[in-house]
């Protein structure tokens, strides 16, 4: 029941951010009982209603995801913490940080502690940043021992990350940890972790707490 809740949530502010996100759920709804239909007629009468539903959901759903993704992107782009948000919505054995360095002009730099390693990930001015990004990652240098460092920034410029593709980026990164290590490695940088507020920032779990969520 909450699950419905929170899709009927979902659903009225990704019509506010995105009003044409209805007609292309609808759409994607009915080819998929189109699709669906014709599938299940070339398997059997009985098949066409249970195949036409399952196809349309998906499709729906599908579109309903990708729509959303797009909307909170948009919703969050260009404001300062957008990259911890997104950072923190990734499925699997990850440790996020958010805003372990910061300069006095606001850029900012997060830690994500997964099977690739440490990721700095720093936001901002991409020249002032990547000064800031190396102090982190000499800060950090000796407690990690030869697990590898990756830095990125984020941003539209050369040699960085846009935001819609930061998640993609990381979990490209290659494998280097252990699934069973991650936890530790954490454990060894925590008391390395300085607590730094997001200043006039947005909150890194304002994503959880009601924007639409990427799958």
């Amino acid at each position: 029941m909450q699950t419905f809740r929170n899709l009927a949530a979902v659903w009225r502010q990704l019509r506010t951010l995105d009003p044409r996100a209805a007609g292309w759920v609808i759409l994607a709804g009915a080819l998929g009982l189109a699709a669906g239909g014709g599938a299940g007629l070339l398997i059997s009468p009985w098949a066409i209603a249970p195949m036409a539903l399952l196809t349309g959901l998906l499709a729906a759903l599908i579109v309903f995801n990708l729509r959303a993704r797009r909307a909170m992107y948009g919703a969050i782009e260009g404001q300062l913490g957008a990259a911890a948000a997104i950072l923190e919505q990734m499925r699997g054995a990850w440790f996020v940080t958010p805003a372990v360095a910061i300069n006095g002009k606001q850029d900012l730099v997060h830690r994500v502690v997964g099977r690739p390693g440490v990721v700095l990930v720093g936001e901002g001015s991409a020249q002032r940043v990547k000064g800031l990004l190396a102090q982190e990652r000499k800060r950090l240098s000796r407690a990690v021992g030869d697990v590898p460092i990756h830095t990125l920034i984020v941003g539209d410029e050369e040699d960085c990350v846009p935001l819609g593709k930061l998640q993609a980026r990381v979990n490209r990164l290659p494998v280097k940890v252990g699934r069973k290590e991650i936890a530790k490695l954490e454990r060894r940088l925590k008391p390395l972790t300085r607590s730094l507020p997001i200043p006039g920032g947005i909150d890194p779990t304002a994503v959880r707490r009601g924007r639409p969520k990427p799958r």
